[in-house]
């Protein structure tokens, strides 16, 4: 490195450790002026602790002492203010000199911890100062908050005795009570006045606590007495005299009504109201107006109840005669069914299913008879209220309902049995008449020939109808057996007698076609031929070949012939 570059390192690191010099001093010299305004401001608060308002309120009350109280009271005062002036206040001092030496020798950390503590102290003795002035104000400023407290005291208690005298009349047997109170409050006003007369600061926050209590008793008293003068005097004697009358002709017309147990409750309900009017007497209003209007929701319920009572029995009485006639008739036909249910079994083959379903259907429908008898029982003894015996009944209803929906389901099934029969019956003359007509039109047309396979088909159909015969000659019927012979039998009647036609239409139209083509047979060699082939076909019993081989020829000389045979045929 060249000595010119080594210079100017030099210069640079000199530059840099003096702009860092500056730094540090001007930080410094910062931090010491912040501080020293910090000490500044709690000495301002210290010289304002001392120059504190404490001496004048303190002087003011030498005015007041002519009690033993209030000297009390002023001794310990005086003594306070000594401590804050005397002792308190010189510490600060002392602290806040500290706290500048400190200060002056650059001890920076330690100057803000003497600060710290001095914040501390000038707190306790501030609050110490304030709570004192609070104190010696609430005597001298005594006489002037209080008698504006009382003026409004004495307004609201004009308000609430006009309140009284105009409303009087509906303060019934508690007036007296209420205006004895109003003389007590009076009489409290007066005692004030005595002892603001006398002085006497440390008793009258008591006299005025007093008073606000009295007169916001009183407003209650003003605002609850006439409502439960009205309940107790007028309101709940009448509903009690109402509900004991409703009560007593719902009894005698044969009303259960035990279960609301009227007469105990009204009792002590009577018992409560007269503990309610010697509180309201007393003027102790807790809960009383509360309590009455308990006593009188209960007794609206009471009503309700009744009203819920006649309500019940007609409708109990509704449900049990249509009940009555649907569990006769549902007996009736029950007990028709088991005297007939071994010839229904004798008669039709009944399921082990069906039979066990029955029978479980009648011992549910004992059951429910069993219900209702002891359903009649209290109901004739009048041991439970109407509204229970609908639910009752209601029920029973329900499963009688269930009871006749499974007996409407077995009636079907018995009712379907039958219908089969009769069915089975009628469709049985009726593939015997088609059978009959198969045979008739067979016999009618004399074929030449008859294929053996219409002889098996027409076999097969006889056989089924027999076994039709067979199945209903049996006892007791297998409907599910007999409705399969039915089916097979006209499955294959029918089946014959659509073949009985086929053969039939195609015999007649084969024979047809030769008769119509023999008109050709002297013109035509080939026609000849084939015709006589045809008719070979014919008497042998292949119709359909027959009939084929002939419109085959004869369609080369006409052609469309097939259509015009078959107008031929229908004609």
């Amino acid at each position: 490195m060249g000595i010119g570059k080594l210079k100017l390192v030099l210069i640079i690191v000199t530059f840099a450790a003096f702009a860092f010099l500056i730094v540090v001093l001007i930080v410094r010299h910062g931090k010491k002026k912040k501080i020293k305004r910090a000490l500044e401001e709690l000495e301002i608060e210290k010289n304002k602790l001392a120059s504190s308002p404490i001496v004048p309120e303190l002087a003011k009350v030498e005015a007041f002492l002519n009690n033993e109280k209030l000297e009390v009271l002023y001794k310990e005062w005086t003594d306070r203010l000594n401590q804050i002036r005397e002792t308190q206040i010189p510490r600060l001092s002392d602290m806040l000199l500290e706290a500048e030496y400190s200060l002056s020798q650059r001890d920076y950390k330690q100057t803000i911890y003497k600060i710290a503590k001095l914040e501390m102290e000038l707190y306790k003795v501030r609050t110490n100062s304030d709570f004192l002035l609070g104190e010696i104000k609430e005597i001298t400023n005594s006489e002037e908050k209080n008698r504006s407290i009382i003026t409004k005291y004495r307004a609201k208690y004009r308000e609430l005795y006009q309140k009284f005298n105009d409303t009087k009349s509906e303060f019934g047997i508690f007036a007296t009570n209420v205006k004895a109170q109003f003389e007590v409050i009076a009489k409290r006003f007066e005692d004030f006045e005595s002892i603001m007369d006398n002085n006497e600061f440390t008793e009258v926050n008591k006299i005025v606590t007093i008073i606000d209590e009295l007169i916001k008793h009183m407003e209650i008293v003003i605002e609850e007495v006439p409502s439960i003068s009205l309940l107790t005097g007028t309101i709940l004697p009448k509903r009690i005299d109402e509900i004991v009358d409703t009560y007593n002709k719902m009894v005698e017309d044969g009303y259960p009504l035990d279960y609301l147990n009227v007469e105990y409750n009204i009792n002590e309900s009577s018992t409560k109201i007269k503990d309610i009017i010697e509180r309201t007497k007393n003027l102790n209003m807790e809960s009383n107006l509360f309590e009455l209007k308990v006593i009188l929701d209960y007794f609206d319920s009471l009503f309700a109840d009744f009203e819920n009572e006649k309500i019940a029995r007609k409708s109990y009485e509704d449900t049990s005669y249509n009940f009555k006639n649907k569990l006769a008739k549902v007996n009736e036909i029950v007990d028709d069914i088991f005297e007939q249910l071994d010839e229904v079994k004798n008669v039709y083959n009944l399921s082990d299913e069906n039979v066990e379903s029955l029978k479980d259907l009648r011992k549910e429908l004992q059951e429910v008879n069993n219900n209702y008898k002891v359903l009649l029982d209290h109901t004739g003894n009048h041991t439970f209220a109407f509204s229970k015996l609908v639910h009752e009944i209601e029920g029973l209803s329900g499963n009688l309902n269930k009871i006749e929906e499974k007996l409407d389901n077995s009636l079907d099934a018995i009712g379907s049995m039958r219908d089969d029969e009769v069915r089975a019956r009628q469709q049985l003359e009726e593939i015997k008449m088609v059978l009959k007509e198969s045979k008739l039109k067979m016999r009618d047309y004399k074929l030449p020939f008859i294929p053996d396979s219409y002889y098996v088909e027409l076999k097969e159909a006889s056989l089924a109808i027999k076994e039709i015969v067979k199945e209903l000659d049996k006892k007791p019927i297998t409907i599910e057996v007999l409705n399969t012979r039915v089916d097979t039998a006209r499955d294959l009647v029918l089946k014959l007698y659509t073949k009985t036609k086929d053969l039939l239409r195609t015999a007649m139209m084969s024979e047809t076609a030769i008769v119509y083509g023999n008109r050709y047979r002297s013109y035509y060699e080939d026609v000849n031929r084939t015709l006589n082939y045809s008719e070979q076909l014919f008497y042998k019993g292949e119709y359909e070949k027959s009939l084929e081989n002939s419109i085959s020829i004869l369609n080369r000389i006409e052609p469309g012939i097939y259509s015009k045979l078959m107008n031929l045929n229908e004609k």
